[in-house]
């Protein structure tokens, strides 16, 4: 039988492998999408002072947009699985340019929550899920690497964002300020995502770019791929729910709270506020650096090492009282924060298959989510009721220490 001609690409004209033009593609659209989204802080003060709200009541919109995120994040999964993450990019940008462009016209509290908590959620819901379940199907012997680079954009986006709308803000008025961010978010992310195929064969490519189209023959290694409704029937599938539950509950709790920490054992403010960034900045260089460690390791290997870094810094912070050391801590929660997040995609793939996969990484990043809903909140109560955060970060040590104790049962399902 002849072999299939390939299809006529941009990747073909250059002699490059249309995956990492996916990649590109990826990165730029996680880093404007972030970026718009987490400005949310810079137009915090601005909303209070001309409407008098509460801060409670100003940051419940934002809440609210985390919760739709990560229920709607399940259903943006299926929408992957069936149509491909340049239709879903599309409509989520498109929502979003409206959210934001609408955050203009406030007047009322319930329009705030409208605008952001739910038109703006519902666009995020399609930010994170998509794409990196797209970039799994187009590589293998770089999976993690490349779902870390693609992560990278959330920590590069976060950096920008914020001072980005700052800037409108002291030049124009508040209310410009998120038009302009509405339009950003248009004008990039639709044309960008044009570029992103749904996988090799659309291209007329193979997995990792290894010659053109073709049906490659199944290796030792070729797991089963299980469809949604067979996935959530096993147990490893609620292992890996509460597995990311937990990462979820660790790491929240300490991105809200290291700061103050930090504040009640006399640290000034500025100082306490760069131990935040110093997790950040080490989050991008995790992201990458430990995935690309990870391809070479397996993704599991590499997220257990995730979680032992996590671990190693959570007991720390339970004695560290000395600025230097929390800043030591702060880095190795960072680089153990991006090694987690770039292996979750590609350990999905490597215990469930692919056919499926944005369903199912979809509802399992709600257990993400979740985590991080009730870890921060859990962690504030235990410091209400000791005065200090040493017992909550010895909680959180627990709770990340069970999650490395249930990664052993985790094993993919060979054909």
């Amino acid at each position: 039988m002849p072999e299939v001609e390939p299809k006529s690409s941009l990747a073909n004209e250059y002699k490059i492998y249309y995956g990492y033009l996916v990649v590109a593609a990826s990165f730029i659209i996680m880093v404007v999408i972030w970026a718009a989204y987490y400005s949310f802080g810079v137009f915090f003060k601005p909303l209070i002072t001309e409407f008098g709200w509460s801060r409670a009541t100003t940051a419940g919109a934002f809440s609210l947009s985390a919760i739709i995120n990560g229920l709607l994040a399940i259903v943006m999964g299926k929408l992957t699985d069936k149509f491909g993450s340049r239709i879903v990019m599309t409509i989520c940008a498109i929502l979003l340019c409206l959210g934001f462009t609408l955050m203009s016209r406030i007047q009322h509290v319930w329009q705030l929550y409208l605008f952001y908590g739910i038109i703006v959620g519902v666009g995020m819901s399609g930010s994170f899920v998509p794409l990196m379940s797209t970039v799994v199907r187009w590589f293998v012997q770089k999976r993690n690497m490349m779902t870390g680079v693609i992560a990278a954009g959330i920590g590069i986006g976060t950096l920008i964002g914020p001072p980005a709308a700052q800037q409108f803000i002291a030049h124009y008025s508040w209310r410009t300020s998120y038009v302009i961010i509405g339009c950003i978010v248009l004008f990039v992310v639709v044309p960008v995502a044009r570029i992103i195929k749904r996988d090799p064969a659309e291209v007329g490519q193979r997995v990792d770019g290894q010659g053109n189209i073709g049906k490659q023959p199944l290796t030792k290694n070729a797991i089963i791929s299980l469809s949604f409704n067979e996935a959530i029937l096993t147990t490893q599938f609620w292992l890996v729910f509460s597995i990311f539950f937990s990462l979820g509950f660790c790491i929240f709790a300490v991105i809200v709270h290291i700061t103050p920490h930090a504040i009640e054992l006399g640290t000034s403010a500025t100082a306490a506020a760069n131990i935040l960034a110093t997790v950040g900045g080490l989050g991008v260089v995790g992201r990458i650096a430990m995935g690309r460690m990870a391809d070479n390791l397996g993704s599991k290997k590499g997220f257990v090492i995730g979680l032992i870094l996590v671990s190693i810094a959570l007991v720390g912070l339970v004695s560290a009282k000395m600025l230097w050391l929390i800043f030591i801590l702060a880095g190795i929660f960072g680089l153990a924060y991006g090694t987690c997040v770039s292996t979750q995609s590609p350990l999905v793939a490597e215990l469930f298959g692919l056919d499926s996969h944005g369903a199912i990484l979809g509802f399992l990043s709600f257990g993400f989510t979740s985590g991080g809903a009730v870890g921060p909140w859990l962690s504030g109560i235990i410091f209400d009721l000791a005065g200090g955060y040493p017992l909550a970060f010895l909680m959180c040590t627990g709770v990340s220490l069970t999650a490395l104790i249930l990664t052993a049962f985790l094993k993919p399902q060979k054909i």
